[in-house]
């Protein structure tokens, strides 16, 4: 009866609630009892909040029965990525140079926004330290892995929330996104992955890559993500950075389709490279959006690969981590973020400002593209998932996650929305998905076509071991 439990989308979750026949603590018991079974295979929680959730799920049950929701989320099952601040634990953000021992008395602006509406916190999933590449391992946490192969990566930084989402360890996962960490390990796990407009989703507090950093969800269907960015998308005043308040229900516009939306497709970006097995299938995908009404054409857009721009931003950013640390702690550190924080170290206000005019080009001409496109829709990933506890694919011949990951940093730079939209798998059953981007504050409509490919194509979960 728990597998049924979890095989429940949030809104019949939800209705169940409301008609008394379910209970947010048979429901959050389902989830506990299945991150028992799974953590020891797949690794996606740093800590499981047992106690605190049963509690919270005690509370949600009650408020049900008064029929006095406090949200449209309340009782619903939730993870945290530990890069995010969720009140009364340590976010260790995947590093053991982050000292647990000290007043962890607040939450992040989505976390609270979620806390409000009575969400029902199962505990924090794993990541990459501070977030910083597309994979999820580190010292702190172990491997994390993919939910199709365990002998594969779940993709990162925020893996194990995608690696939850595709398992039903919970329903509604907030992760975080600063060059594809929401996007990639959607991709590799076959789950839905959405990066919001920038600004759309307060943030407190900013981390290093500042205005590169997105928050959103990870979720087993459109539909899940879009009641969460609903709520998450609520203002917070510690947030200097965020938009005025939008007051969108992002579910009202799901069902309206695609007919008559203009779709670019770029199948390279003009740079890329991708496996041909990867291309066929997202080639296969965008045909479907002309078959449900939509106008596609596939388009030759010939950018710069913006690493170029990229890389050195984030190197002042983890310049910026590593500056707090002493000489000790510098030592706990991965070599990599050593080495490319070196060069931000160095980088001077000038050579800054430069690479941000640079930034501004490319977001202004994406701009001007959506004069004439509703949406572009690309590959997400080069690759399909490839062995765990490695950053980039064995005997590749590449050296860091952008190499393999070239369509989801541009669009950080840039700070449009962009959604992970599963459309099928290689000949190894491995997941493969295409990325859907709108112009900036066009949420809505991203998310529209992905609920138009999704109804179409609805996502298809794997059926893993729960012994």
């Amino acid at each position: 009866m728990s597998d049924d439990i979890l095989s429940l989308s949030a809104a019949q979750l939800l209705a169940h609630f409301r008609a008394r026949d379910l209970s947010p603590v048979e429901v959050a018991r389902a989830a506990l009892d299945r991150i028992r079974r799974l953590q020891p295979v797949y690794n996606a929680f740093v800590v499981v909040t047992e106690e605190e959730a049963l509690a919270a799920a005690r509370a949600s049950e009650a408020r049900w029965r008064r029929d006095a929701p406090l949200g449209p989320v309340d009782g619903l099952p939730t993870t945290v990525k530990d890069l995010l601040l969720l009140k009364g634990r340590p976010t260790l953000r995947g590093s053991r140079t982050t000292n647990p021992n000290q007043d962890w008395n607040e939450d992040s602006a989505a976390v609270a926004r979620l806390r409000e509406d009575g969400a029902v916190f199962l505990g924090k999933t794993t990541t990459s330290e501070f977030g910083w590449k597309g994979v999820t391992d580190s010292a702190l946490s172990g491997v994390t892995l993919n939910p199709w192969d365990t002998t594969k990566t779940a993709g990162g930084s925020s893996g194990g929330a995608a690696v939850a989402a595709a398992l039903g360890m919970g329903v509604l996962h907030l992760a975080t996104d600063g060059g594809g960490s929401i996007r990639i390990p959607a991709g590799f796990c076959g789950v839905f992955g959405f990066k919001p407009t920038f600004g759309v989703v307060p943030v407190h507090p900013h981390p290093p890559p500042w205005t590169l950093w997105h928050q959103g969800p990870l979720a087993r269907t459109v539909d899940d993500a879009a009641l969460m960015l609903s709520v998450i998308s609520r203002p917070d005043v510690r947030d200097v950075y965020a938009v005025p308040p939008l007051n969108i229900d992002y579910r009202r516009e799901l069902n309206n389709g695609v007919r008559g939306l203009r779709i670019a497709y770029s199948p390279s970006l003009g740079y890329a490279r991708i496996e041909r097995e990867i291309a066929s299938l997202v080639d296969r995908a965008v045909a479907r959006f002309a078959e449900l009404g939509a106008d596609v054409e596939t388009i030759d857009l010939p950018l710069d690969d913006p690493i170029d721009i990229m890389a050195p931003l984030w190197s002042v950013a983890l310049a910026l981590a590593v500056e707090p640390l002493s000489a000790e702690q510098r030592r706990l550190v991965e070599a990599p973020i050593l080495e490319l924080a070196a060069s931000g170290f160095r980088m001077s206000a000038l050579e800054y400002r430069a690479l941000e005019r640079r930034r501004e080009t490319l977001a202004r001409r994406m701009n001007l593209f959506h004069q004439n496109y509703d949406l572009l829709v690309t590959p997400q990933l080069a690759t399909a998932a490839f062995a765990a506890n490695h950053e980039v694919p064995p005997d590749s011949g590449m050296k860091r996650w952008w190499q393999w990951s070239p369509f989801t940093y541009p669009f950080n730079l840039t700070q449009q929305p962009a959604a992970t939209m599963p459309c099928g798998f290689t000949s190894k059953g491995l997941p493969v998905a295409m990325q859907l981007i709108g112009a900036r504050f066009h949420d809505a409509m991203v998310l529209r076509a992905a609920r138009a490919y999704e109804n179409a194509h609805p996502i298809e979960l794997p059926k893993a071991p729960l012994g």
